[in-house]
């Protein structure tokens, strides 16, 4: 019964052009703001889904690492245990250090990492592959893959290098030994191939034997940097953490994806709620417009307000009749808002209507994904914001005096 009467009202002709003209203002605001939230947010869920699939191809889904400093010692039985957990598909083991690479009188500061032959089944390294192949060699002849950031940094294509490489590691040293030079290892790999995933590794890694890297660290038979592992069922990480956490003990760290890039995440979350807020600035200027107009059509319909308490009708009764007037609002706005985002996304998804610029990145059009629970965020704060701005013309139609007149 209310929406009927906000409905004729919202229909009907008002004596004042300009009440019809804020109204209809008021609802192109919304619908503005509803569409405009909608695609940004979709912008920014693709661009997430992109980011996240960029990082999920380097990292694994767990890792075990050291609590302090730099070197776990696992023993072989540990090591077997841990392959076979409950839940894992696959395990490697990595030593990874910081490294200088020359090639000739170029040089560049890289990260190194030494992985075993089963790194290949826990990263999607092997999948990103651009030039080469993922040749890993072995420890008296070891191979290199490195992101192509790394090969345009030292001047050479991976697949045609015919001379090694010389690296540069810092290495373990006995207890009391004063020489400088034993600190430091060279050894020589020769490039097998090239990567290109995003540019935070492509101009950080290189992937090679874990044997070899090993040697020239100086790391004993039960040293390593981190364990990795690819999970059969992601819905069973959490148990797998818990129990390799209890196995462990308080000596390693036991992480999933997340908490490896925790900053990364958090920033995207805490980016996300910061462009939620700034875009309902939008909702919020309609609102403006809308309390405007209700108030407004408060006078236009003070006589039949006046008819209704003469029915009998109550404050309370009239007080809704003008909040659904404000929610009617937001509902037509919002629903107009959610079509027009819809068809935009249909557009950008077929069509790619808004391409990126340059030709470095790995798509050349704004990816977008829509999320069910952020259009019902959106579809609710407009509601809201309707609500809200309708309360105060609404309990200004209900303080109305009621005048009998002869």
């Amino acid at each position: 019964m209310y929406f009927s009467f906000a409905w004729r009202y919202f229909k009907a002709k008002k004596s004042t052009n300009a009440i019809n003209i804020i109204s209809w203002v008021s609802v192109v605001a919304i619908i503005v703001g509803t569409a405009s939230l909608i695609i940004i947010l979709s912008a920014f869920n693709g661009f997430e889904s992109l980011v996240k699939s960029l990082y999920s191809s380097f990292y694994a889904d767990i890792r075990i690492s050291a609590a302090r400093g730099k070197v776990i010692y696992l023993s072989e039985e540990q090591r077997k245990k841990l392959a076979v957990w409950p839940g894992i598909k696959a395990a490697s083991v990595v030593a990874e250090e910081n490294a200088m690479l020359t090639n000739g009188d170029i040089h560049t500061i890289i990260s190194i990492k030494g992985v075993d032959s089963n790194y290949r089944y826990i990263s999607g390294v092997p999948e990103k592959m651009i030039r080469g192949n993922f040749n890993l060699g072995t420890a008296e002849e070891p191979r290199a893959v490195m992101g192509v950031g790394i090969e345009n940094a030292i001047g050479i294509l991976s697949d045609r290098a015919i001379t090694p490489l010389t690296v540069y590691l810092p290495k373990k040293v006995p207890a009391g030994s004063t020489d400088p030079l034993s600190s430091l290892s060279q050894g020589q790999v020769l490039p097998s191939g090239s990567f290109a995933i995003q540019s935070e590794f492509d101009n950080k890694y290189v992937i090679t034997n874990i044997d070899f890297l090993k040697t020239y660290l100086n790391y004993q038979k039960d040293e390593f940097t981190a364990m990795e592992f690819m999970v059969s069922d992601i819905s069973q990480e959490s148990e797998i953490i818990r129990g390799m956490k209890s196995f462990l003990g308080k000596d390693f760290l036991v992480q999933n994806r997340y908490e490896q890039n925790e900053s990364l995440y958090s920033t995207i979350s805490l980016e996300k709620w910061a462009i939620y807020g700034i875009f309902s600035l939008i909702l919020l200027v309609a609102a403006f417009n809308m309390i405007g107009a209700l108030s407004m059509l408060v006078l236009e319909k003070k006589k039949d307000i006046q008819v209704l308490q003469a029915m009998g009708a109550e404050k309370t009764m009239i007080r809704k009749i003008f909040l659904c007037e404000g929610i009617l609002l937001a509902i037509i706005g919002a629903g107009g808002g959610l079509i027009i985002a819809l068809i935009l996304y249909y557009l950008q998804t077929h069509y790619k209507l808004v391409p990126l610029q340059g030709q470095s990145f790995l798509i050349d059009y704004y990816p977008v994904k829509l999320v069910f629970t952020d259009i019902l965020l959106v579809i609710v704060t407009v509601f809201l914001i309707g609500l809200l701005a309708s309360w105060f013309p609404a309990a200004r139609a209900a303080r109305q005096p009621f005048e009998l007149r002869n």
